[in-house]
């Protein structure tokens, strides 16, 4: 095991209130020299016929209110529906790039958006939204959206609304669909996967960065190998954690089929596992985001217009009854899923960039 420390100093987010003071943009790495995946000896293939794989469309829908509010209903499945909560503000800060969000989280009255521009190159930056601000001041959709414009430096509702707003600092976030809250710890992580193109590693190597929630950026890296054998993986795109503060991915081998790794994630060491039963239908072509319900203790596996879910205690035992599939027919492009502690589900969808509140707690 070796440390590396990178220079610097910062105050340390412990979550939820808790602070320790460290050296300001302090950044430390551990490089695990041990492998942190185990294989099951015998696989196993659940047929959850209900799951429908949806391919992805050869173009993304904007939305229809760009402006406005906009209604994503599901239309096979489980109910659901989305409907607009914010509009997330174009431009952004500065009038940076802020139209291409990749993940994002809910925790506490804070809500948390990975931007990761194209143009960057597996850069990016976290910005932190006060949803109890934006209540008390009684933001608009439209107003959230506006708060960067030229316009809006005029106004003081706007003026206030850009006070609930922290950017963060640029740093290496890779793909940055994997924003994840680990309701045991109280801590942030997310994928550091860097790609030479959509979907291909520019290293065998998985690094997971713990975030701070208060400098929005990372504090602490671990490096390590998913390899088993003759088994490997560089890592996941997509990450969640379940109340015992078991790590989840999950990933496509073949067209249909959806392997789940559950795992656990400390300081200095990591290891997953490759769950023994295979998904014979997976939801979507792309793996867009994985989410836990704290309030139904399901993850759920979101493709676009395409949503399945299971039940995290029952992994490895699960029979097809245990999941459930939602479909759409939105043709939006759906970049993240997160659920609050009370189970309200929030979608984020691009093109025209804006996140979504359901109206159901248990689908």
């Amino acid at each position: 095991m070796r440390t590396i420390h990178l220079v610097g100093a910062l105050i340390l987010s412990l979550g939820l209130g808790l602070t320790a003071t460290v050296p300001a943009h302090a950044d430390t790495m551990v490089k695990q020299t041990s492998a942190a995946l185990v294989t099951s000896k015998r696989m196993t293939t659940l047929n959850d016929r209900q799951v429908h794989y949806v391919p992805v469309p050869s173009s993304y829908a904007n939305a229809a209110h760009p402006q406005g509010v906009n209604t994503i209903a599901s239309n096979r499945g489980s109910a659901v529906t989305f409907k607009t909560k914010y509009l997330l503000p174009i431009p952004g800060y500065q009038h940076q790039a802020w139209g291409d969000p990749q993940s994002s989280a809910v925790v506490g009255h804070y809500l948390y958006v990975v931007y990761c521009p194209t143009a960057w190159h597996n850069r990016g930056r976290i910005v932190r939204f006060n949803l109890q601000t934006l209540a008390d001041l009684k933001a608009t959709p439209r107003q959230l959206q506006m708060v960067y414009t030229n316009a809006a430096a005029q106004s003081a509702q706007e003026m206030m609304i850009r006070s609930a707003i922290k950017v963060g600092p640029a740093f290496t976030t890779g793909h940055g669909q994997s924003l994840a809250y680990d309701w045991h710890n109280h801590q942030f992580y997310m994928w550091c996967d860097r790609e030479s193109a959509p979907r291909v590693n520019m290293s065998q190597y998985g690094v997971l960065q713990q975030i701070s929630a208060t400098s929005l950026q990372p504090i602490h890296r671990i490096q390590f190998r998913l390899k088993a054998k003759h088994f490997a993986v560089p890592g996941g795109h997509v990450l969640a954690f379940d109340q015992a503060g078991h790590a989840y991915f999950w990933t496509r081998p073949r067209v249909n089929e959806v392997y789940i790794y559950q795992g656990n994630v400390h300081r200095n060491h990591v290891s997953f596992r490759l769950t023994k039963q295979i998904l014979a239908h997976g939801p979507g072509t792309c793996v867009q985001s994985m989410a836990y319900n704290p309030d139904n203790g399901r993850l759920y596996l979101v493709a676009d217009d395409s949503i399945a879910s299971l039940p995290a205690k029952k992994i490895e035992h699960l029979n097809s009854g245990d999941v459930k599939w939602t479909g759409f027919a939105s043709h939006r492009e759906f970049e993240g899923l997160t659920f609050g502690s009370d189970g309200q589900a929030y979608l984020m969808s691009n093109h025209q960039p804006e996140i979504l509140a359901g109206n159901s707690l248990n689908w």
